[in-house]
């Protein structure tokens, strides 16, 4: 047994996948990606490798881990974990379900990392664990037949075990806490799943400050209105301890978008873009992240007034995903350009309030059935304010077009997340048929569904819709509750604070209005970089409110 313990784990850099990364450290320290130990019985000459393997695992660096964990079973034959790891880039937890070809590849990985292992291998008992837990969701005990969910739990369960025969094993904790999120069901609100999985991680990274799995995964525990507070720390911390990894980058965003800290927000992904640049120029994975980047970048721009950066990344988010298609290794992402296309022109037009665009907005050419749902989605919402009851009904028809293609599709278990959406349309749709009893209890049931679920970082809360609706009911208290409540769950979003002192204008309340609209003009630098006629109101009324002081 060449078994290598390291104690204190090694900070890794970025290096190729046929450099070991033992002994190899860079005085960059923007070439960092964290501190990991993951000893194994593979060949001496493997250990730091494996280890970098690990720490791009971590950040879900999943194409350069791959070629890592191939380039160690090239090197070193007899390395089961090699085996192991190349399957872990398969499963991909928290990015959706595998496709057929990446179940295939996992199951006959871990098929050869289980013949590795057995008799008269030396390989640890850990290592067998490891294996084992892997096996569980690629070689499922019901067969092929095993649902994504019924995998996930045997994985999970399989962790569950691991972590707690090897309590002092923070890689297999850190992996622990990540199966544990990854089972948790798409329509589970209740928040256990999160809280047993922070009951691990927040330990944890208190004692160990440069890991990047825990840092990693507790932004992704909190990744919701309740619990982003709590991931404000990790958030803060790991970019600088894996500042190598685009998705390290980027990944704070997702806590300083739930807490509306948009500069913070803003830098985050500006960061991540370059290093995905970066990483494309060189030749190397990982440049499809600025994609995910960008599009958080938009709904941070809108907020801060900055709509031509914003338009401009938007009008860009189709090239961008030709390009990351094009590209070699990139077969994960080959639908991703289309949806995230579709997905920002309708956030943007709705932010920007422009009707008309979005009443004639078409889906990205090339896009599957189950990728154009925003698109409708936006049409939706346009014909609620251009009260077109066609257009609605079209909208809603083609909406649900897309639902269906998408129960059939690899993303089945998010169909779910498309009711809060449906519902927006049913009210935009009966407000446009002059239904506003109709229109305001679809719109409550939508705001509804959405608290339960928790919103998405950049999507447009329903509540604030459904105060959109009241104003145009010319029921502007009652809107008021509800841009007050939605602020509460997206704080400092720009139209919610806009939105909401118009509300409190008209029910004559002028110094709350004042208050909404002072916090709207200190974010968008006083409108300097917007032509928003209602954000050009509030710092009139700003103005005016000073001039009256003097």
């Amino acid at each position: 047994m060449c078994a290598i313990v390291m104690p204190s784990g090694v900070a890794y850099g970025q290096s190729m996948p046929d450099m070991p990364a033992e002994h190899h450290h860079h005085d960059d320290a923007e070439q960092t990606l964290g501190r990991v130990s993951f000893p194994t019985s593979c060949a001496a000459r493997s250990q730091g490798t494996i280890e970098h393997g690990v720490a791009l695992l971590h950040s879900f660096g999943y194409t350069q881990a791959e070629m890592q964990f191939r380039a160690i079973s090239k090197d070193d034959p007899a390395c089961a974990i090699a085996h192991w790891g190349v399957a872990m880039t398969k499963y991909q937890e928290l990015w959706g379900e595998p496709e057929a070809a990446a179940l295939k590849t996992g199951a006959e990985e871990m098929a050869e990392a289980r013949k590795l292992a057995a008799p008269p291998a030396v390989v640890t008992a850990r290592e067998q664990a490891y294996i084992g837990a892997l096996s569980a969701f690629f070689d499922p005990a019901n067969g092929k037949d095993a649902t994504f969910q019924q995998r996930a739990d045997a994985y999970e369960a399989k962790m569950n075990a691991l972590h707690t025969a090897y309590p002092d094993d923070v890689e297999g904790a850190a992996f622990d806490a990540l199966a544990i999120l990854a089972a948790e069901s798409p329509t589970d609100t209740s928040l256990s799943h999160e809280h047993e999985a922070l009951a691990i991680l927040i330990p944890l990274f208190k004692a160990h400050p440069d890991h990047p799995g825990l840092a990693h995964y507790i932004i992704h525990t909190c990744d919701t209105p309740a619990l982003a507070p709590e991931g404000l720390q990790a958030a803060r911390e790991y970019a600088k301890i894996a500042p190598a990894s685009a998705h390290a980058l980027h990944m704070p965003g997702h806590i300083f978008a739930r807490l509306g800290m948009w500069q913070e927000d803003i830098d985050s992904n500006v960061a991540s873009v370059k290093a995905s640049k970066k990483a494309e120029a060189a030749g190397q994975p990982g440049a499809a992240h600025q994609m995910h980047a960008k599009e958080f970048l938009i709904y941070a721009y809108l907020q801060v007034g900055q709509d031509a950066k914003a338009k401009e990344l938007t009008d860009s988010m189709r090239s961008v995903g030709q390009k990351m298609e094009a590209m070699p290794g990139m077969d994960d992402m080959k639908h991703a350009g289309n949806r995230l296309d579709n997905e920002v022109r309708a956030v943007y037009g709705i932010e920007m309030h422009d009707w008309k665009t979005l009443a004639v907005a078409t889906p990205a050419p090339g896009s599957k059935e189950y990728l154009k749902f925003d698109t409708y989605w936006g049409q939706g919402v346009a014909a609620g304010h251009l009260k077109d009851p066609k257009l609605a009904a079209s909208a809603l028809v083609n909406f649900a077009k897309g639902v269906e293609a998408l129960k059939k599709s690899p993303y089945a278990s998010h169909v779910s997340s498309t009711e809060v959406a449906r519902n927006e349309i049913v009210g935009w749709k009966a407000f446009a048929e002059d239904k506003p009893e109709e229109a305001v209890a679809a719109m409550r049931k939508a705001a509804d569904q959405q608290d339960k679920l928790g919103q998405g970082e950049v999507d447009i809360p329903a509540r604030e819709m459904l105060g959109d609706l009241l104003m145009m009911e010319k029921k502007p208290e009652e809107a008021l509750v509800e841009y007050k409540m939605a602020l509460k769950l997206s704080p400092n979003r720009l139209n919610g604070l806009l939105s909401a002192g118009m509300a409190a204008e008209e029910d004559k309340k002028p110094v709350e209005a004042r208050a909404f609209y002072a916090e709207a003009s200190r974010q968008t630098n006083f409108g300097k970089t917007s032509e928003r006629p209602e954000l050009a109101h509030a710092v009139k009324v700003m103005g005016s409110a000073e001039t009256a002081q003097n």
